[in-house]
């Protein structure tokens, strides 16, 4: 009897949870909703700010976070899975193994308002201003551009990678390796036609969710390259040699406008915040809107690679 009821208010304990988890996702999402559906039109997303950031739209925060977010991926998600092949299947349980784990559990759990103080000072002080100090002349990578804040978002999203895509490796039955094996295959002949295509929704899942969290991150980019008011897109035309022709192409080391850090700077040090309080809530529904759909991505493809794995 007294099992009974210590387990029914037990659950009861934990549905009020959920619920109120639920209740305050739903009220804040709906505020957002109502505060910026009728600031976001087709002006609003496709024109650059106007008067101090009081008018016009957001569309260069828009293509700034696109390319950091792209950049970002380039950097941190091969680097994260073969880190995370690397600790799985080949490191072992050693001494050494376990200490690297512990490294990058820990560190994803660091703040990120440290990573953008790291950006700062391993990116842009000691490898950009090394670097133009082996060049000469004018500093060029020795300050804060949009590859030394994608850099810096890279290093926030690595550990998460790592452990998602560690995690997904190790779900993975033994008894497939060991069958494997049995057959005469290598361990990396195991690993890319065994392990990886069991594992790859999982990885997926985990890298994107990894993402759309550095999509959103405020701190980190800061001090490494966001700018405060950039109308212009950062982009540039190389020209083709011989020719009249140009391409024009994304700059990586301009400074670049970002959603979150624009709500950031609207709400903080606009100096009539209620002026752009219509902005800040459709910038943040923006924001809302391009996380949603990069978790919808994520759950799209767990669903199609497990169909295809049950299919085999």
């Amino acid at each position: 009897m007294k099992r009974r009821l210590i387990e029914t208010i037990a659950l009861a304990l934990l549905r009020g949870i959920a619920l109120a988890v639920l209740l305050a996702t739903v009220l804040l999402i709906g505020s957002i909703v109502r505060g910026g559906i009728g600031v976001v039109s087709w002006e609003f997303l496709a024109s650059a700010p106007t008067e101090g950031m009081t008018h016009g739209g957001i569309f260069p925060a828009i293509f700034g976070t696109i390319c950091i977010t792209l950049l970002m991926i380039v950097m941190a998600l091969p680097l994260g899975v073969c880190a995370a092949i690397y600790m799985v299947e080949y490191a072992g349980a050693s001494g050494l193994a376990r200490v690297i784990r512990a490294s990058v559990n820990n560190l994803a759990g660091v703040p990120s308002i440290v990573f953008g103080l790291f950006g700062v000072g391993f990116f842009i002080l000691f490898v950009g201003r090394s670097i133009d100090g082996v060049r000469g002349g004018a500093l060029l990578f020795g300050q804060p551009a949009m590859l030394w804040a994608a850099a810096t978002l890279a290093v926030l999203v690595l550990p998460v990678i790592i452990v998602n895509t560690a995690e997904a490796l190790t779900a993975v039955p033994r008894s497939h390796r060991e069958a494997s094996f049995a057959l005469g295959a290598t361990r990396w002949q195991t690993v890319s036609r065994v392990v990886l295509p069991q594992a790859r929704a999982g990885i997926l899942t985990g890298s994107i969710l990894s993402i759309s969290r550095g999509a959103g991150e405020t701190a980190p980019i800061l001090f490494t390259g966001c700018a405060y008011f950039l109308p212009r897109l950062p982009i540039v035309h190389l020209s083709i040699p011989f020719t009249e022709l140009s391409i024009p192409m994304v700059n990586p080391l301009d400074q670049f406008m970002e959603l979150s850090y624009h709500i950031f700077i609207m709400a903080t040090q606009s100096t009539d915040a209620a002026l752009t309080r219509p902005i800040q809530y459709g910038t943040t529904l923006v924001l809302v809107g391009l996380t949603f759909v990069l978790n919808l991505a994520a759950i799209s493809l767990r669903v199609r690679y497990r169909r295809g794995l049950e299919t085999r």
